[in-house]
């Protein structure tokens, strides 16, 4: 009997290292700051170890929903609520604001349906290994808010991100301001920094799981991704306004959508727009891609089931093209979940927060001579590689 465990265990380790474990690819520009920052990244050079108990995919999405529902709330330090110039009410979470006013400030843009509380682990992460200061935006019609004005987006409006950025600047108008969007909120920060182009306040960004072009990526999730985030989608935004929407001709359309795509073709009038061309002209964050001016990290599983392998194949040359960008992919990690060790923390925060210390590093030349690295959000993962080998200009694992 003992030998067969073993064998099983032995099999089961073998198709865990086999299949599972791998070094993440890196695409990128040959500029000098991506070099830079890539040379500070010895992350991307050890391979990726997926949680062995949740190395499927499907699994890596259960257990962020659970972690969702059972870690501890966060304690915001403050909660601003904004009203917009239309009237809509969009808010400000933050952490870190004892930070010396010149101490980087950190702009989280939430998931389809997140909140300040949605976001808590990423948010705990970040100030932890970064030291920054944190804020949280949340969008029109997310953590409660009261929808004070008759429009909403799935993928967020960029105008009330800049009314957003104009008060956290107000704030603190020594700090530099860095953003992370996560899964619809990489879209919202695409979008912002394609049409600000070199008038960006976000000075480098992280876009973790996007979809890249919604006009596509709505019809390629996983059919049962697809059909159980519509529903979400549909108590969360249309069920709770029903008033203020149900007069619309496409308000029933909506709510009887099947997935993900059916609902965003039916969403425009709700979002403002006169047209599903009209709200993926204004609200599709490829349609401005080529004008980022500013360094981005994009990072993507293959094995997403929402944002699909694909999506990122489509546009591996259009980011290549943008000077700063570069572009992460690990084999596993699944959807904004990337868990590693056996206590299943997240490879992805860690490396955000290495990047974007890195990034601050670069675009901060006195940073830059102390600024050897982020505190590690696993002391046990620490490096012993050397800073200055194996980049490779357009892409390949980091060796």
């Amino acid at each position: 009997m003992m030998i067969v465990i073993a064998l099983l265990l032995a099999l089961w380790f073998a198709h865990y290292r086999l299949r599972a474990v791998s070094r993440p690819q890196v695409d990128f520009h040959p500029s000098a700051f991506n070099r830079g920052v890539l040379g500070k990244l010895d992350q991307l050079r050890q391979a990726y170890y997926p949680t062995p108990w949740l190395y499927n995919h499907h699994l890596q999405v259960i257990w962020l929903m659970l972690s969702e529902a059972i870690i501890p709330r966060l304690r915001y330090e403050r909660h601003d609520v904004l009203t917009m110039r239309d009237g809509g009410t969009t808010a400000l979470d933050w952490l870190g604001l004892d930070a010396a006013p010149e101490t980087p400030t950190l702009v989280l843009l939430h998931t389809v349906t997140g909140d300040a509380q949605s976001m808590r682990v990423i948010a705990r992460d970040m100030r932890k290994a970064t030291g920054w200061r944190v804020v949280l935006c949340t969008r029109r019609g997310h953590g409660g808010l009261p929808l004070t004005a008759p429009r909403v987006n799935t993928m967020g409006c960029t105008d009330d991100l800049r009314e957003q950025l104009q008060r956290i600047r107000g704030e603190f108008p020594a700090s530099p301001l860095y953003a992370v969007g996560v899964s619809a909120g990489s879209g919202l920060l695409v979008r912002y920094l394609g049409e600000e182009g070199p008038r960006s306040l976000i000075q480098a960004g992280v876009a973790y799981c996007p979809g890249y072009d919604i006009g596509v990526a709505w019809t390629r999730a996983k059919p049962f991704y697809s059909r159980a985030m519509a529903t979400r989608l549909k108590r969360h935004f249309l069920e709770p306004h029903s008033q203020a929407f149900a007069h619309l001709g496409s308000y029933n359309s909506c709510l009887a959508a099947a997935d993900l795509s059916e609902f965003h073709q039916n969403l425009y009038e709700m979002a403002g727009c006169a047209s599903v061309g009209d709200y993926l002209q204004r609200s599709n964050p490829m349609g401005v891609f080529n004008s980022i001016a500013v360094p981005m990290m994009i990072l993507n599983a293959d094995d997403d089931p929402v944002c699909v392998v694909e999506n990122v194949l489509d546009h591996l040359d259009a980011i290549k093209r943008i000077p700063d960008a570069l572009l992460v992919r690990s084999a596993r990690g699944s959807h904004c979940a990337f868990f590693e060790g056996w206590s299943a923390r997240s490879w992805a925060n860690r490396l955000i927060a290495g990047y974007l210390v890195a990034a601050h590093g670069q675009l901060t030349p006195a940073e830059a001579a102390t600024s050897e690295g982020v505190p590690a959000l696993d002391p046990g993962q620490a490096s012993g590689a050397s800073p200055g080998n194996g980049l490779r200009p357009t892409s390949g694992a980091l060796g």
